[in-house]
């Protein structure tokens, strides 16, 4: 460990941030790197633990006390190398990941936990700064060519990983560009579309291939594939949005969260976001804006949170966000015991900016005027059962009716499945109870033979993090499948190293 009494001696820092009346006249990031002073103490308040259960909270196994030690002693090749043989993009993750990693830290027992996911990202943004980032062109090729659907968190690492194991990746997208969620879902103020296109180059130049517009089940043949490729790795995430199917739904004014989000990362990116659409932008109807508009979001997760700062940066008059549950205790209760991930309040920079939260409450009715536009939401209160700290189930409380005036509502309640129209149905793949495409927990084989399925699409609705791991260990799968063993690490061998 870098130094045996740093958590005795130095506590939690959070790095600057931009003010929020500053920031939200922009969609640029706006948190500071760290002083070097600064970054060293952070790194040396990781007590090194007989038994790290960050590990046990990282989805990924992310070897963390030991890069942790590499900062402290500023190693930062050494850093570099250790956090990158468990994790491909820690540069998204060091973003956008929520940190399961940070409620199982030992010393978040009785003291805030180490900030390993700042510390992840000062060590990513060092490397590629200092030049330690460089395209590793396989020296040896297999021979087998492999086609990935989906170029996500969960297909770029499938790619990658197969990449490097010496087979030809081929990576479909169906937008007009590659990042999936990454670029078309989260908004630029959390992670700028100039770190995601510096990691394509990467692994472009590394020999992967990128062919966007290119929706398979559409405009490219699934059976091509199947005759053309080794195998098929379905990575296209879970993209149908659960809706709220009451009355006024179909008024002008209520909107899906990511039609809302993809269409202003397309603007920020000078991209025209009805292009997909074979539309003229300057003529075209539909751009979904909140300026100067009273908004609500319906749904309290990381999604309604981007909705809520996009809201803000486009000028609404106000921003309101709905949330069906209770709010959450601020801190871990007898219910919640450590290393288990808390679900207690969080304030998101986007709440900082501006946002009136309501808990415990469910929309009724959208009310709109004689022009079909969207004028107010009939809302109700909810009383909750909660047993050993968990909601169970509630009842309207009578009398608690209201009427909410907005001209904008954002639907974020989360996802449902994947599309299961065009590939999905051509390939006629088995899918579980929740409509995810059906494939074994360790082995990410579907039903039809040299197929196989990883992240959303596989698994349900989760984080980015989830998706690079379940990339990484689908590739292994697939490369066993390709050369009967595989050179690449799973998980489980990481931590045992």
């Amino acid at each position: 460990m870098g130094k045996p009494t740093g958590f005795l001696e130095f506590t939690r820092v959070a790095p600057q941030k931009n003010d929020p009346k500053e920031r939200i006249g922009h969609f640029n990031e706006f948190v500071h790197p760290y002083e070097k002073e600064e970054l060293n103490k952070q790194a040396a308040r990781c007590m090194n633990c007989g038994v790290p259960f960050c590990h046990h909270g990282c989805p990924l196994g992310n070897v963390i006390p030991e890069f942790n030690d590499a900062v402290y002693r500023e190693d930062w090749k050494e850093a570099y190398e250790i956090l990158t043989s468990t994790n491909n993009f820690p540069e998204f993750t060091g973003r956008i990941c929520p940190a399961p990693c940070e409620s199982s830290c030992v010393l978040g027992i009785n003291q805030p936990p180490v900030n390993i996911e700042e510390i992840e990202k000062h060590i990513i943004e060092i490397a590629f700064n200092k030049g330690f980032v460089q395209f590793k062109e396989p020296v040896i090729r297999t021979g087998k060519k492999i086609a990935v659907v989906g170029s996500g968190p969960a297909g770029l690492a499938a790619a990658a990983q197969l990449n490097q194991a010496g087979h030809s990746v081929t990576v479909f997208e169906r937008d007009d560009r590659p990042g999936g969620l990454l670029r078309y879902g989260i908004p630029d103020f959390k992670l700028e579309k100039k770190i995601v296109d510096r990691r394509i180059d990467v692994m472009e130049k590394e020999g992967i291939v990128f062919q966007c517009n290119s929706n398979v089940g559409v405009n490219i043949s699934v059976n091509d594939l199947l005759r053309e490729y080794s195998a098929l790795v379905l990575a296209g995430g879970s993209t149908v949005p659960r809706d709220l199917n009451i009355s006024g739904r179909s008024l002008k004014g209520v909107h899906f969260a990511m039609e809302f989000l993809k269409q202003q990362n397309k603007i920020t990116a000078q991209r025209d976001p009805f292009a997909h659409k074979g539309i003229e932008s300057n003529v075209a109807e539909g751009v979904i804006s909140a300026t100067n508009k009273k908004v609500v979001v319906i749904g309290g997760g990381d999604t309604g949170s981007d909705c809520v700062g996009t809201s803000n940066r486009q000028g609404a008059l106000s921003v309101i966000q709905f949330e069906l549950l209770p709010q959450p205790p601020k801190n871990r209760t007898p219910f919640m015991p450590w290393p288990s991930y808390p679900m207690v309040l969080k304030t998101s920079s986007s709440h900082e900016e501006g946002c009136e939260r309501h808990w415990a409450i469910a929309t009724k009715e959208f009310i709109g005027n004689a022009a079909g536009e969207l004028t107010a939401l009939k809302t109700v209160e909810l009383e909750w059962k909660v047993e050993e700290g968990k909601p169970m189930n509630f009842i309207e409380k009578p009398g608690s009716e209201s009427i909410i005036p907005c001209d904008l509502v954002l639907l974020a309640m989360g996802f449902v499945s994947p599309q299961q129209t065009g590939m999905l149905y051509d390939l006629d793949v088995e899918h579980d109870e929740r409509g995810n495409v059906k494939a074994g927990e360790k082995e990410y084989k579907t039903n039809i033979p040299k197929v196989f399925t990883c992240g959303d699409m596989r698994r349900g609705q989760s984080l980015v993090v989830w998706a690079i791991s379940e990339g990484r260990e689908c590739a292994r799968k697939v490369d066993e499948f390709l050369m009967g063993h595989s050179i690449l690490e799973s998980k489980d061998q990481t931590l045992f190293i």
